[in-house]
């Protein structure tokens, strides 16, 4: 995919704050302050992570961002891997007795710093992590960073879609790029909200 699609995605725009962990995947800093993060390294990093991912069965993606809720599903379905919004509950990966509990192989989560709970218990039971981290993000505890601007829909949705495809070639579950069903669109919700659209259009003009 060229370079226009993530800049037109925003994957590139970071924030004003940096941390130290993050400066080294900083390209420049804008005239309004913002960071700009090296495209070429992010999309390094999405291939590292995906090979990474390759021989892993049991994915676990957590988001708390409501921005992120259909990628993070859209991305489960494609990799076949298994996805929590919303918050996550305490023991969902470290205790057996609990409903929803799970164990993953890795864990990735959209924001290390909303997502910390994951983080937590993801240290605590030794599950590699992968995090979409921004300029500003602390990054104690996490295996493997994706430096990426982790705030907005059109970035998220990019980057997971991009993972998800670079998975599955990596896995050799495709044969190329043009055997992947899925769209970018698709891990927005794009094509769900234009369907309501017409849905209320139509209940507009049939009570008319």
């Amino acid at each position: 995919m060229a370079y226009e699609n993530y800049l037109s995605s925003g994957m590139h725009i970071g924030t004003k704050q940096i941390t130290k962990e993050m400066k080294r995947f900083v390209y420049k800093i804008r005239d309004d302050g913002l960071a700009i993060i090296n495209l070429p390294v992010i999309e390094k990093r999405i291939k590292i992570a995906a090979n990474f991912l390759s021989d892993k069965k049991r994915i676990m993606i957590v988001s708390r961002k409501p921005i992120a809720f259909k990628a993070i599903d859209k991305f489960a379905e494609a990799i076949n891997g298994k996805s929590v919004k919303g918050r996550f509950l305490a023991g969902t990966i470290t205790n057996p007795n609990i409903k929803d509990f799970y164990e993953p192989e890795v864990l990735i989560v959209i924001d290390p710093m909303i997502d910390k709970q994951a983080v937590k218990e993801a240290i605590k039971m030794r599950i590699p992590i992968i995090a979409l981290t921004s300029t500003g993000n602390e990054t104690n505890g996490i295996d493997l960073i994706i430096p990426i601007n982790n705030k907005g829909k059109k970035s998220i949705a990019m980057a997971l879609y991009l993972l998800a495809l670079e998975t599955l070639l990596a896995r050799k579950s495709i044969p190329d790029a043009s055997g992947f069903k899925y769209k970018p669109e698709d891990f927005e919700g794009l094509e769900q909200e234009k369907t309501k659209e017409k849905k209320t259009e139509k209940t507009k003009k049939s009570k008319k």
